[in-house]
């Protein structure tokens, strides 16, 4: 009889395509999605008894160097502690060979799709000032990305905007620690930590989104990233050149996709050779509703040449800010119909109050004359 029962067990899990976590603490409810390198579900962690997603790689891994990929990650993720960066909590191997690791469960849409709902625009540019912070962070910990795309962020149930996806996450070499009340102990866990990932400066794991094909794809080969939002020089393949300003140009990649609905290149490449690249995005976004200053900042993060663009995020970020204040930005220089403009619509209510009062005077005065 319980032969039969784990037949029938068995046989669901292939009909519902759950893996099996016999030998896990984790429990698979259902499928959430799917993506070229592997597929995410819905899981009960048994031993904290709490929902977390829980991603099984398609192919398994024969020699273990997959598992030690997806740990190094994890640990990148250690370094990252901050509330829009997602972190892994384990990682393990099922019966079959396949490794999975378990995440945090986010409730929410990706902003490829929040874009879609009748978000305004200053919502949408509150998200981006939050992406922009959360790798302005994980700048100062000496990590870049480079795979930012609207694929790879989620904007949560609960107001929270989550950077996911640091597979292919680089921890920078030849820089200066963080100083102050970012400083490491060079004795401490995490300078070792930190030192071990330097070792290998390809951090190469296997990507986590489940973006589907088409532009969404992260290149394969020493070309790390996805085409439609990648500098010029990742695009060429120069490793050495890849900075924290290959991720701003990947942020000004976002910013013009929230501006018009399009990645900055609609087409795919992948360079034939170094001096290869796709272009940029036109000098001017053909939509006359777009307001100039954020044209200009989406663009100068574009730049082809990384000393044009904004060489941190943080700057990008307050850029943004001064926006949504109706603040000049720095990306912009306006003129003085622009400037008189700007002026009118932050102080409306001091505006109408002159008005009102003129008005009053035009009345009393004409009261007077008759």
């Amino acid at each position: 009889m319980k032969r039969l029962s784990d037949r029938i067990v068995e046989r669901l899990r292939e009909e519902l395509d759950l893996p099996d976590l016999a030998s896990a603490r984790y429990e698979s409810i259902r499928r959430i999605g799917a993506g070229g390198m592997g597929t995410v579900y819905l899981a009960h962690d048994s031993v904290l008894r709490r929902s977390v997603a829980l991603k099984v790689m398609n192919l398994a891994d024969a020699n273990g160097s997959l598992a030690e990929r997806i740990r190094r990650e994890a640990r990148i993720a250690a370094l990252l502690e901050h509330p829009s960066i997602v972190p892994i909590h384990d990682v393990g191997v099922l019966s079959d060979g396949r490794v999975f690791y378990v995440m945090k469960l986010v409730q929410g849409k990706r902003l490829d799709e929040y874009v879609k709902s009748d978000a305004s625009l200053p919502d949408l540019l509150r998200i981006f000032q939050r992406i922009c912070e959360a790798v302005a962070f994980a700048h100062t910990r000496r990590v870049i990305h480079r795979d930012l795309k609207p694929e790879n962020i989620m904007a949560g149930a609960f107001g929270e905007v989550l950077v996911m996806d640091w597979g292919v996450a680089k921890v920078l070499t030849n820089r200066l620690e963080p100083t102050g009340s970012d400083s490491v102990q060079s004795g401490s866990t995490e300078a070792a930590d930190r030192a071990e990932l330097r070792r290998s400066d390809e951090v190469t794991t296997l990507p986590l989104g489940l973006a589907p094909g088409g532009n969404n794809d992260t290149a394969a080969g020493t070309v790390i990233g996805t085409p439609a939002y990648m500098a010029p020089e990742q695009a060429r393949g120069e490793t050495d050149s890849v900075d924290e300003r290959s991720d701003i140009y990947a942020l000004g990649g976002i910013l013009y996709f929230l501006l018009t609905g399009r990645p900055p290149r609609e087409h795919d490449f992948v360079p034939s050779s170094a001096g290869t690249v796709g272009s940029r995005p036109q000098s001017r976004i053909s939509d006359r509703k777009i307001p100039r200053p954020l044209e200009a900042m989406a663009l100068k993060a574009t730049a082809p040449v990384r000393e044009d663009r904004y060489q941190n995020a943080s700057d990008l970020a307050d850029d943004i800010i001064r926006y949504l204040e109706g603040r000049p930005v720095s990306a912009y220089r306006e003129n003085i119909l622009e400037i008189a403009g700007r002026w009118l619509n932050r102080n409306q209510v001091l505006v109408l109050l002159i008005l009102a009062y003129l008005l009053m005077r035009l009345i009393v005065f004409f009261s007077f004359r008759t």
